[in-house]
């Protein structure tokens, strides 16, 4: 998928004018944070906290021995029959597939939700290359029929209305005319049905991977991905790396608390752990298991100070949290991710260059800090990108020249009485609505009123006797 991060504040400006985005997008959210809350803390506040503190100290740990853990899961993927393929960057992960594809004589292709298969934008080069896929996790389904791209980590579609998503059906699947959610998800499901039944090979990608088993471990709602992983002959899954978790207690750590966070349910519908393909005896499962584990620029992040946002479980937690993302939704941060995690994730990956905008998306409210499952302290990093920035000679100039003279005019007494006095006759000028860069905070909200008398003439008074 093309970065388009640096497109940001106009992409934005359209989105808060859109009546429809904004009603979809506020009722979704505000109705997953609040079964968030629900879920998470059901059995009261500490137990919460301790679950947060246990999955993220299980992906950190992962982490700090990331190297080793790799290399012991490919150990164990191998002898479970698995065939693992390692992938510096997205044109390696697409050219691996094309190949298994065209090794396999593969003409249909069923996909399972998979946030990384966007980030390397691999439908598009299937297609190219004469492969039909389909996309069968019905929100994104749905995106890929609108010839959109998600907007949100768990929910690909929470841009979208119902009515428009009537709209979409009746002109490309001749769907009957229905106001109906059930019946529209009813004719969905018989229609992917029959892709479930045709395709040759599946692709999906693993919320997690169990280095101790060799096992790849897939969370859903819909089924979805049980069809993908086990009806077709040929089954690839893509995978960051880091993805990968040290012990089976610790995914039955991290799967109790990635549905609570992002959908606000106790544990998932479908829980599909792949430790290899058909077996004989088995009464299902495919003939060919690929894992392809994705570089794309983690191992620029890895060891830095901000290996830690590779902790992230894709629960869209932030997002549903996040005040920004609210008035904005997903497309107009320009990238797969979006919301504070996609903030951090998309300048990191792709270069500061191309995702400018990006850290100064947020009000550093620090909700998003609040509800990670695993503790990621995303306003910090934000706060680094945003140095990362300045000092890179990348951030915006009339902004840099303003924090130049604040800071000689607080270094100077004289300049700084000055410039309060300035600021206090220049608002009985102008008013509430400043002039110039400031203009644009005070077109939506009233500039307060500066003191009277300030700090300094108050206490000289105070000594004076004068009050």
């Amino acid at each position: 998928m093309q970065v388009q991060a640096n497109n940001f504040i106009p992409a934005s400006s359209i989105a808060v004018r859109d009546p429809d985005l904004q009603l979809a997008v506020n009722q979704a959210m505000t109705t997953a944070y609040n079964k968030r809350l629900a879920a998470m803390f059901v059995y009261g506040n500490e137990h919460g906290e301790w679950m947060r503190q246990q999955a993220a100290e299980a992906k950190r740990r992962a982490l700090r021995s990331l190297p080793e853990l790799l290399e012991k899961t490919e150990a164990n993927m191998t002898a479970n029959g698995i065939k693992v393929l390692w992938a510096e960057d997205a044109a390696e992960v697409c050219r691996y597939v094309v190949e298994i594809a065209r090794q396999h004589d593969v003409k249909v292709v069923t996909k399972s939700k998979s946030m990384i298969s966007e980030e390397v934008a691999l439908n598009h080069v299937l297609e190219e290359h004469g492969i039909r896929v389909v996309e069968t996790d019905l929100g994104e389904y749905i995106v890929q029929l609108s010839d959109e791209t998600p907007s949100h980590i768990v929910m690909p579609v929470v841009h979208r209305t119902k009515e428009s998503i009537r709209e979409l059906f009746k002109a490309k699947l001749k769907m009957p005319h229905t106001d109906e959610a059930e019946e529209m998800t009813a004719f969905a499901r018989q229609v992917l049905r029959e892709a479930f039944l045709s395709a040759d090979m599946g692709v999906s990608g693993g919320n997690f991977v169990i280095a101790e088993t060799g096992t790849v471990c897939l969370v859903t709602n819909e089924g979805n991905g049980r069809m993908v992983t086990t009806l077709p002959r040929v089954h690839v899954a893509i995978v960051g790396i880091e993805k990968v978790v040290e012990t089976v207690d610790d995914y039955a750590m991290l799967t109790q608390i990635l549905p609570r966070s992002a959908t606000g349910q106790n544990l998932p519908v479908y829980t599909n752990m792949m430790s290899g393909p058909r077996r004989e005896g088995d009464p299902d499962g495919p003939e060919h298991q690929y894992v392809i584990f994705v570089d794309n620029g983690r191992t620029k992040i890895y060891g830095t100070e901000y290996t830690e946002v590779l902790a992230c479980i894709r629960c869209g937690a932030c997002q549903n949290a996040c005040p920004v993302y609210r008035v904005t939704g997903g497309h107009a941060y320009g990238w797969v991710y979006a919301g504070p995690i996609g903030a951090v994730v998309t300048p990191l990956l792709n270069g500061l260059d191309q995702a400018k905008p990006l850290p100064n998306a947020s009000s550093l409210c620090g909700k998003c800090k609040e509800v990670c499952p695993v503790d990621i302290d995303l306003p910090r990093l934000l706060l680094d990108l945003r140095r990362d920035l300045v000092a890179e000679g990348k951030s915006d100039a009339v902004y840099n020249w303003g924090i130049k003279l604040w800071e000689i005019g607080n270094r100077s007494p004289r300049l700084f009485a000055l410039g309060g006095t300035a600021a206090r006759i220049g608002q009985k000028i102008v008013g509430q609505r400043m002039p110039g860069p400031i203009g644009g905070w005070t077109k939506y909200r009233d500039f307060p009123d500066f003191a009277p008398k300030s700090f300094r003439q108050l206490w000289r008074e105070r000594k004076n006797g004068k009050s």
